[in-house]
């Protein structure tokens, strides 16, 4: 009998220091770690060639989460966990299936470009987690390959069809262009996007595109190309494009002679083109943009103060961007009433007249924004305002 009780006691205690050894469960609630805090993913390109749209989009985000947490939302404050996607699609697909299962937020801000983001919306789609992008512009981000709209997916900047619609009805209309050539990257979805709808708007309207070039991400020598360009004597050229190649072409361009417009997409947007072209080069040049820092509303006015006290310099369109993303989720949050991925989706997908630094938007029935879009030319390098063109 005291050989069975003793067994028994044996195996008590066993059981017990396995149960002390067993390791903590981490909860699937988004707030398990904290109460009072509403957990948002950020997966930026913040180093690799995208870096600068990343950690400019960043440096907004982190100054409006700043501002919302000062009152806070809901009862909660903001909480990011923040990766980097080193500008790589592969990356950007595992960050984002990282922050979906294992970080527990609730909302996913970013990739930065249109093809991180691609490869980021799987995992959103499968975990049933918002993602909102404030500057992937390709057309399909939110849209299945069938037409289909992705239930979780939002963006609050346009289109690239809107942007190189603008740019080529900008191109016909008010610079009087009636012959265009295109030089666009063909390992690029943005490029391609704006290529297309730049060349099918400006036949229609009756101009003619005289060549279409092609070149690769990270060629640095356009000489022949932009040689055979000036060769067809087009009155402007087309050059959608990420600053790194875009700042070398126009440099380039002006130094065979080519001292014809160049116009682009908001892929021109970072401080790093006047670094590569030079601030002589950057004259006659235009690109759409989703933001102007000479805008005098109220609200920019504050922002741009803002910014320059936080950073010690004023703000571009992609930190306008990454800040608007918190105010656009913060309404969004509290229409919901409470920090719930499915409530939240709901939330945004309704969202009606919200007014940012960048624009009054609407999301649509395929959860793009309606909003305007800001025309610059750059003068000796600096932008400057032009003109606003509304969607039709």
């Amino acid at each position: 009998m005291k050989k069975v009780l003793l067994i028994v006691m044996s195996m008590v205690l066993v059981l017990g220091m396995l149960s002390g050894c067993k390791p903590s469960t981490v909860s699937n609630d988004a707030n398990s770690k904290d109460a009072d805090t509403i957990r948002v993913g950020l997966n930026y390109e913040l180093t690799g060639g995208a870096a600068t749209y990343g950690q400019g989009l960043v440096d907004g985000i982190e100054l409006a989460i700043e501002e919302v947490n000062k009152e806070g939302i809901l009862g909660k404050k903001i909480e990011t966990v923040k990766a980097d996607n080193k500008s790589e699609d592969t990356e950007a697909a595992n960050v984002s299936s990282k922050l979906a299962t294992r970080d527990n937020v609730v909302v996913l801000l970013g990739p930065a470009t249109s093809g991180n983001t691609k490869a980021a919306t799987p995992a959103a789609m499968q975990n049933k987690i918002p993602l909102i992008s404030g500057s992937a512009t390709e057309d399909g981000i939110t849209i299945d390959g069938n037409g289909n709209v992705r239930d979780y997916i939002f963006k609050t900047c346009f289109n690239d069809s809107f942007q190189g619609i603008m740019m080529a009805e900008f191109a016909f209309n008010d610079l009087g262009a009636k012959n265009a050539a295109i030089l666009a990257d063909t390992t690029s979805d943005y490029a391609q996007g704006l290529s297309k709808n730049f060349n099918e708007t400006f036949t229609n309207l009756g101009g003619s595109i005289v060549t279409m070039e092609a070149y690769q991400q990270k060629d640095t020598d356009f000489k022949a190309v932009l040689t055979n360009i000036k060769g067809e004597n087009p009155d402007v050229l087309f050059v959608p494009g990420y600053y790194e190649e875009v700042g070398l072409i126009v440099r380039q361009a002006r130094e065979l002679g080519l001292n014809i417009p160049i116009l682009g997409g908001d892929g021109y947007e970072s401080p790093k083109l006047i670094e590569i072209a030079g601030k002589e080069s950057l004259n006659d040049v235009y690109y759409s943009s989703h933001y102007s820092p000479l805008d005098d509303t109220e609200e920019v006015a504050k922002f741009k103060e803002s910014f320059k006290a936080k950073y010690g310099n004023y703000p571009d369109a992609f930190n306008a961007l990454g800040y608007d993303m918190i105010y656009f989720l913060k309404d969004a949050l509290i229409r919901a009433g409470e920090a719930d991925p499915e409530k939240l989706k709901e939330a945004l997908a309704a969202t009606k007249d919200f007014k940012g630094v960048t624009g009054t938007l609407s999301i649509d029935e395929k959860h793009n924004p309606l909003k305007s879009v800001t025309i610059l030319e750059l003068k000796e390098g600096e932008p400057t305002f032009l003109k606003k063109l509304d969607p039709k």
